[in-house]
Parts: C-alpha cells; sequence; structure tokens
C-alpha cells in the first residue's frame, strides 16, 4: 500500500512539475493551484514551494506568491526562505523581506537557518541601518550560526554597507575562519562605499585569489570616487592578468568607459570597443549607453551618434546621453534636435526626467537661449511634474547670468524651495565675472564663504572684489581671515596620457618623478618666446 501511495506522488510530482514548465501565465497558475486543491494538496509544502517559486522567479508576481504562502497553516524553513529571497532581492521589497522573517522569529516554528539569513542581512541596512544588522546579528549568534563562512560574509557586507559600522565589518573579517574571494570582495566593497579608497587597495592587493567580482569592486570604487586614472590602472593591470577566469565582463566594461570618459583618454575607450566586438560581450543598454557617454565626453560626438544609432531599443538612458554629450560641447542645436527626436518617438515609455531636462538646460546656457531654457524648464515642472533639483536652478541660474539678467537670477534663488548651494552661487558669479557686476559679484562670494568657510580660493576671490572696488581695508580684513582660518585652496588639477600611462598634476605640484625634467623643458619653451 505504501509503495502505491508513493508511485501516485511521484506520478503527481512529474505531472505538475510537466504543467508548470509549460505555464507562462498568473492564471494557469491559478488553474494548476485549483487543481492541487480538489486533490487535497493545497496544504503540502513541497507544491506550496513550486508554486511560490515560480510566481517569484517566472512571473515576478510577489504578491500573489506572498498570498499563497499567507494561506498555509504550517509554511516550512524552505517557503520562508524563497519568500524572503524574493523579497530581498528587490531593494524596493526590503521592508517585506525583514518583517516576514521578524514573524517567522516570533512564531518560534520553523526556525531560521544559514540560508535565510544571509537574504534578511541583505535587506537590514535598507529597513533599520545598522540596528537592523545588529538584531540580527544578535538572533545568529544565538542560534549558533554565526561560524558558518555564508553567514559571516552576509554579516561583514551587510555592516559594510552602514558607513558608521565599517569597522565592527573589518573586525568581522579579520576573525573569519574561512575566508574566500567573496568575503575579501564584500570588505574591499565596503570600503569603497565610505570612499576609503587606500584601504580598499591595500586589501585588493593582500588577496591570495581574485575573481573578475573582485576587480570590479576595486575599479567601480576608484571611478566613483573621482580617481579616474587609478580606475584605468587597475583596468590595464586586470588586462595583463586575463585567463579563463580572469576576463573583463560588462561590468568591468562599464566603470572602465565611465573613468575614460573623465579622463579624456579616448583612444584606449577605442581599445574596449573593439574588446566588446571581439569578445561577443552582450551589447545591452548599460554598455551601449557608456559608450556613447565615454564617446561624447572624450569629444568623438560622429562616434558617440553612430553607436546611438546603431542602438535599435534606445532607452531613456541612451537618449539622456547623447542630448547631454552634445550639449557639453556647446553644440546646442544637435542637443536640442536630439530631445525633439526623442519626443517624436513611438516609444510611449520613453518620457523625460530630470537628467534630461539638466542637460538641455545646459545646452541651452551654452547656445545663450535663454526664452527656450526658461520654457524648458516649465515644461518640466508644469508639464512633466518634475521637482527640481539642485542641479536645475543652478543651470537656471547660470544661464540668465551668462545673459545679464541678474534680477530674474536672485528671482529664481529666492524662490527655490531647498536651500542654495555652491553651484547656484558660482553659476551667479561666473555671470557677474562675464559682465563686471562686482554688486553682486560680492554678494555671491560671501554666500559662498557662508557655505564653505574653509576654502580659501572664495575668500581670495573676494579680496580681488574689494581690490578692484578699492576697498583695502576690507582686502586686508579678509586676507586677515584666510590666515587665521588656515583657508586653503583646492588646487586645479589635469591628467595626459603618455605612452598608455595616465600622468595627474595639481597646481604647484612637484610630487611627479620627472619633475625636473618638465620644468628643465617649460623654461626652454619660455625662453624661445
Amino acid at each position: 500500500m505504501v509503495s502505491v501511495t508513493n508511485q501516485l506522488n511521484q506520478t503527481l510530482n512529474q505531472q505538475v512539475l510537466a504543467i508548470l514548465e509549460r505555464c507562462n501565465h498568473i492564471n494557469h497558475l491559478k488553474q494548476l493551484q485549483s487543481f492541487l486543491t480538489t486533490l487535497g494538496q493545497s496544504q503540502t509544502n513541497f507544491y506550496a514551494f513550486k508554486l511560490v517559486r515560480f510566481c517569484t522567479l517566472k512571473l515576478s508576481n510577489l504578491t500573489y506568491a506572498r498570498f499563497i504562502f499567507d494561506h498555509l497553516t504550517t509554511p516550512n524553513t524552505y517557503l520562508y526562505t524563497a519568500m524572503i529571497t524574493a523579497y530581498a532581492s528587490q531593494p524596493v521589497h526590503a521592508s517585506s523581506a525583514f518583517s516576514l522573517y521578524r514573524d517567522m522569529v516570533r512564531r518560534g516554528q520553523p526556525q531560521p537557518n544559514q540560508f535565510i539569513y544571509p537574504h534578511v542581512l541583505k535587506s537590514c541596512p535598507d529597513v533599520l541601518e545598522s540596528r537592523g544588522t545588529k538584531m540580527v546579528h544578535t538572533q545568529i549568534v544565538k542560534s549558533g550560526f554565526e561560524q558558518y563562512p555564508v553567514v559571516e560574509t552576509a554579516l561583514v557586507n551587510s555592516y559594510s554597507r552602514s558607513g558608521n559600522d565599517i569597522g565592527i565589518a573589518r573586525k568581522l573579517f579579520d576573525e573569519m575562519s574561512d575566508r574566500n574571494v567573496v568575503s575579501w570582495t564584500a570588505m574591499i566593497s565596503g570600503y569603497t562605499r565610505v570612499g576609503d579608497i587606500k584601504n580598499a587597495a591595500s586589501l585588493f592587493e593582500s588577496m591570495p585569489d581574485r575573481d573578475v567580482p573582485a576587480w570590479n569592486s576595486v575599479i567601480a570604487g576608484c571611478s566613483q570616487n573621482g580617481l579616474f586614472s587609478d580606475a584605468i590602472s587597475f583596468f590595464r593591470r586586470m588586462g595583463m592578468e586575463v585567463s579563463d577566469n580572469i576576463r573583463p565582463n560588462q561590468v568591468t566594461v562599464v566603470c572602465a568607459l565611465s573613468a575614460i570618459g573623465h579622463t579624456g583618454i579616448l583612444q584606449l575607450g577605442k581599445v574596449i570597443h573593439g574588446y566588446v566586438y571581439r569578445n561577443g560581450l552582450d551589447l545591452d543598454s548599460f554598455i551601449l549607453n557608456a559608450l556613447i557617454d565615454m564617446y561624447g565626453k572624450c569629444g568623438s560626438l560622429k562616434e558617440a551618434r553612430r553607436v546611438f544609432d546603431r542602438n535599435s531599443k534606445k532607452r531613456l538612458t541612451s537618449w539622456n546621453s547623447m542630448i547631454n554629450s552634445f550639449a557639453l560641447h556647446g553644440q546646442s542645436e544637435n542637443s536640442i534636435c536630439v530631445f525633439e527626436e526623442m519626443m517624436r518617438c513611438q516609444d510611449h515609455n520613453i518620457r523625460p526626467d530630470g537628467v534630461t531636462f539638466i542637460s538641455l538646460l545646459n545646452a541651452c546656457t551654452h547656445g545663450g537661449l535663454v526664452e527656450l531654457g526658461r520654457g524648458y524648464f516649465k515644461l518640466m515642472t508644469k508639464t512633466y511634474r518634475i521637482e527640481p533639483q539642485i542641479e536645475h536652478y543652478g543651470c537656471l541660474v547660470d544661464l540668465l547670468g551668462r545673459a545679464g539678467r541678474f534680477e530674474e537670477a536672485l528671482e529664481v534663488v529666492k524662490g527655490m524651495k531647498i536651500e542654495p548651494d555652491e553651484v547656484v552661487w558660482g553659476s551667479l558669479l561666473n555671470g557677474c565675472k562675464i559682465y563686471g557686476r562686482r554688486d553682486f559679484a560680492e554678494f555671491a562670494v560671501k554666500k559662498l564663504i557662508e557655505i564653505d568657510p574653509n576654502n580659501g580660493g572664495y575668500g581670495i576671490m573676494l579680496a580681488n572684489i574689494y581690490g578692484e572696488l578699492g576697498k583695502w581695508d576690507e582686502v586686508r580684513k579678509v586676507r586677515k581671515m584666510l590666515k587665521d582660518r588656515n583657508a586653503y585652496k583646492t588646487p586645479g588639477c589635469s591628467w595626459i596620457e603618455v605612452d598608455k600611462q595616465v600622468h595627474q598634476f595639481h597646481s604647484l605640484d612637484k610630487t611627479h618623478p620627472r619633475t625636473e625634467e618638465i620644468y628643465d623643458a617649460l623654461e626652454r619653451i619660455v625662453a624661445l618666446h
């Protein structure tokens, strides 16, 4: 009798799995669910698990998956794992992952295991920041799972995502008995998130083994923290260590292209473009957008447009990159034409966003198109209901300031719903320099000093303005203030590529190993004139 029952169950299992393979709609799933209910199998965890997994993975319907889960009287650990994993995979549902875990703990049965904790920890920083991680950590210790490598790595990652707890993350990392490449990468990523590239790079160099995600973490970290030449240096090192297991992927390419766009090393960008084609990397929207952005920032607008035109399924990011590329190089008409082309696009899912209007306002600024720029600002706020951010206000003030319309620019500043920052006052100051409006310039510089009193550059500007106005007493006061505050001036910085190596220079910097040769060459050039 038992063997007959087992045979029937096995037949039903195969039947359910076969039906699920053919399902592609929620209605098909509901039919299967009804079929199982008529057989008295609605509370069988095995079939419920299959339905929940199908909902989350195939249909991406977390709502109905939760509906199935909530109607189970005794869901097992696998079902909790399936639901929590699905929630944790989407940041927007992080709170649901944490609350379901909390309900599981309160019920007491079943107990969380080493497969559930990593997904719960993934959701913690998005819900309760470090407090949530510490709460789960306590439960992990109580339940005896703190020595599992997968749990230890998840703890390191969760703590490192909260900037204030990077020290706790490092302590846990150092105490790990079995560190693998995933745990090393988690710690490196933690350092890059808080901008500590020195420790990230040091840890990277100490790794016994490196995989592609490890390289990506340090390249992306350098790029995201403005250390573009370092990002390129790591990328080149990765290229020298290419093997069957170490080969730049889509993420590597996107991060490297971003750094190249900021440094203007067009030749290396072309090499990477060739690598993408030679190695058959999937030309997804991220790579296409990165290529457009890189070519645009490097000034190769024809190539940027060529890549853009070859993209048959253009997303908003690609349109924005193309609009911005033309705007950056003062080609206002072309920038606006791309925007109008986007608006005529048949894809109704393409709607301009805040980034689109920043590029458009920049284009209008470069072209002196004041009324058109004001029109775009109105279109953004009134038609598309996009709340202006500080960047939009900065662009509008810059547009009006360059046109000499200072009263209107100040009216914009007064009407801002957010506090003006350095970009806004700096934009007004730029206009004042063009038109010699020392009165507005003095006002703008004073505002800049209020925001950043230790920036010596602003104080020097104010002293120069007072000097032009003949207010020498004020000049002396400003200089004394700068001395008392030990104010600094951020040095200018530039890059140049020579023989495939990027050299970075700061104003008055003499730390370059070939400084003497450089200054000797400069003196010879000056002597010729």
